[in-house]
């Protein structure tokens, strides 16, 4: 039997910066593992998303928005755009600058993956009611906005294509 314990100075594994680094890793394992029948990772997920939003966005303007070094995200493209997920198009201002976009069958993994989120946020706050869990994510909202982190943007992008990491 699990025993929920009180939050305590005494018990750094208790503390609220050891709890969310606890679920945020377990969430960001599990999120991963679910998305492997698609053939797609996180960033995977993440760049798709961005595009669907910004559909034209230019490689340098992604990468800069993603935090992201600029080599890896070309890297994470060509294996987007060999799956048939994105293109990239010729801008026509700047011949040197691709545009990219989504794919119909990009805007179909992107539904599926929007149906595995759906799945995963289900699975993760299960033991919270509706209420609890619209205050939670205003929380952890007011949180990410004072710790200065991109709305909408996972941290990890950051850290991506970097010596010794992804």
């Amino acid at each position: 039997m699990i025993h929920l314990v009180k939050a305590s100075s005494d018990n750094p594994s208790n503390s609220l910066p050891f709890l969310l680094t606890q679920v945020g890793s377990h969430a960001a394992m599990k999120f991963a593992e679910r998305l492997e029948p698609l053939g797609l990772s996180p960033p995977h997920a993440g760049i798709l998303g961005m595009l669907r939003r910004s559909a034209g966005m230019s490689q340098q303007d992604l990468a800069e928005g993603l935090g992201m070094h600029p080599s890896r995200m070309v890297t994470i493209l060509d294996e987007l755009e060999t799956k048939g997920l994105v293109e990239r198009r010729g801008n026509p201002d700047d011949r040197r600058v691709y545009a990219l976009h989504v794919t119909p069958s990009g805007e179909k993994a992107l539904r599926e993956i929007g149906r595995i989120n759906a799945e995963h946020t289900e699975a993760l706050s299960a033991s919270l009611n509706a209420s609890e869990r619209d205050q939670l994510t205003r929380l952890l909202s007011r949180v990410a906005v004072e710790q200065g982190l991109r709305p909408g943007v996972h941290p990890g992008f950051s850290r991506l294509g970097r010596k010794g990491r992804g």
